[in-house]
């Protein structure tokens, strides 16, 4: 708000400060040029109306100042009121395109989030006895969507989720996140077992993708007092128990990427980890763990799992995105995805 305010006054305040300049200086330095700023200034900000009003204004007080100086109907004024008139009309004409510009991208971001609501759904914010937090951070300027995926249904077989990160980026990445999402969404009610839910999203990529593309995910299903796990090459979740134990949930064995399975000898199988009352689970892309700060060092996420401590998940996820936004000091270079289950 305040630098809108300093933009809006910017172009009286210089021409204000150029007028008075001049008038110090006298005829024989010759600043009246400088009142240009005023229409160029207002072009960053300003309607076009706006500008060319700036543009009259900085006409009237050209005048008066060159008749003070005797320059008035002199050809050095002449060309000071050309330059005027002439900078007055690109500024509007600049104005107009920005304008234009920005209503484009208004309506980039609406299709966007048009997309994103059909795309990645909200997640419930609560599933059978777990408790649902999420938190997604585009790291695109102008677009609320972007590669990393994720969803939590409850189906016949019990709560199952999904989280990826697609190779890539851009609209590519969002069209095979449509592919995975949709595949999971009918597969996820459908089949009785975790194996044959990937076996179904690996034959879905297959018929879709090309080249060496892939989907780092993972695929869980919450059972009684375990959550079961099927991981396809992303990074591990973190489990943070009732009695603020942390680990990790690491695969037995390494499991390539959605996309991949024509190149792998053996599928990757089934695991399970503990997941009683009060214990909580944290997904996440590697767009969180790869968040560098301007030295370069790694976003150090078990060490700031504290934030995970409030007694409502999705305010203590936003607290945790929070500060790693703060960490990173600027916009993210990678999409980052976190979701949090708490068993209640």
């Amino acid at each position: 708000m305040r630098a809108q305010w300093a933009l809006r006054w910017l172009p009286f305040a210089v021409m204000l400060l150029v007028a008075l300049t001049d008038l110090v200086a006298g005829p024989s330095l010759g600043f009246l040029p400088l009142l240009t700023l005023g229409p160029t200034f207002a072009s960053v900000s300003g309607s076009v109306r706006r500008t060319a009003v700036i543009g009259a204004v900085a006409l009237a007080i050209c005048v008066p100042l060159a008749y003070y100086n005797d320059l008035l109907f002199r050809w050095q004024n002449n060309l000071t009121i050309a330059t005027i008139i002439s900078v007055t009309g690109a500024s509007m004409l600049a104005s107009h395109l920005r304008l234009r510009r920005e209503r484009e991208l208004a309506n980039v971001r609406l299709v966007a989030e048009a997309a994103q609501r059909v795309l990645l759904r909200p997640v419930p914010r609560k599933a059978a006895d777990l408790q649902v937090a999420l938190s997604y951070t585009s790291a695109a300027a102008e677009a609320r969507i972007g590669g990393d995926l994720y969803e939590v249904v409850t189906t016949p077989h019990g709560v199952r989720l999904l989280i990826g990160d697609v190779q890539g980026k851009g609209l590519d990445a969002v069209e095979t996140a449509a592919w995975v999402l949709g595949a999971f969404r009918e597969a996820a009610y459908d089949e009785p077992e975790l194996s044959n839910v990937s076996e179904r999203l690996e034959s879905s990529l297959v018929r879709h993708l090309s080249g060496e593309k892939f989907v780092t995910a993972i695929i869980a299903e919450v059972r009684t007092e375990e959550i079961t796990l099927l991981n396809h090459g992303h990074p591990a979740p973190l489990v943070i128990s009732a009695n603020g134990k942390i680990g990790s949930v690491e695969p037995p064995d390494e499991g390539l990427p959605l996309g991949l399975g024509p190149f792998a000898a053996d599928r990757p199988k089934p695991h399970h980890t503990p997941f009683h009352d009060g214990d909580q689970i944290l997904f996440f892309t590697d767009g969180v763990v790869e968040a560098r700060d301007v030295a370069g060092t790694f976003y150090p996420l078990r060490e700031r799992l504290h934030f995970l401590l409030d007694d409502d998940p999705q305010a203590a996820l936003d607290a945790l995105r929070a500060d790693l936004l703060r960490h990173v000091g600027g916009p993210l270079l990678d999409d980052a995805a976190m979701l949090l289950l708490r068993r209640t």
